[in-house]
């Protein structure tokens, strides 16, 4: 079993989780690294310009970078041997921690590379009270 995958890969066995495992756009791997300023996401979009690319931060903190590679149009003189690059819609979520600033979100793409900047901000955290125990009279 383990020479067969080695020889043929895992294709054999799970062909569309293999091909979306490999798919770029489907599987849109993203790095997200933190820095003292800002939290950074770096997400790997070949073949797609920022017209195609959606980026959005709902009132829960989510970030939702979503899109869609379309299908090329097809000549009907064409005849297609084999079709590996992926099309389709994207999606993908990030819960933001609570220290992020979402009105100073800054993105650009370069190469198919999309760089989201979600600035951060102290958080201000909760004061202690302390809270007297009063003694009953009984």
């Amino acid at each position: 079993m383990a020479l067969i995958s080695q020889l043929f890969g895992d294709e054999i066995y799970d062909p569309f989780l293999s091909m979306v495992n490999k798919c770029p756009v489907l599987n849109t791997p993203t790095d997200w690294k933190e820095t003292p300023e800002a939290h950074v996401f770096i997400s790997d979009l070949p073949g797609l310009n920022k017209k195609e690319v959606n980026i959005e931060i709902d009132d829960e903190r989510v970030l939702k970078i979503y899109g869609e590679k379309k299908e090329e149009k097809d000549d009907k003189n064409v005849k297609w041997h084999r079709v590996e690059r992926c099309r389709g819609e994207f999606r993908r979520s990030f819960r933001l921690p609570e220290n992020v600033k979402t009105d100073g979100v800054k993105a650009s793409m370069e190469d198919g590379v999309l760089v989201v900047t979600v600035p951060k901000q102290e958080v201000k955290k909760p004061e202690k009270k302390m809270i007297e125990i009063e003694e009953i009279k009984g």
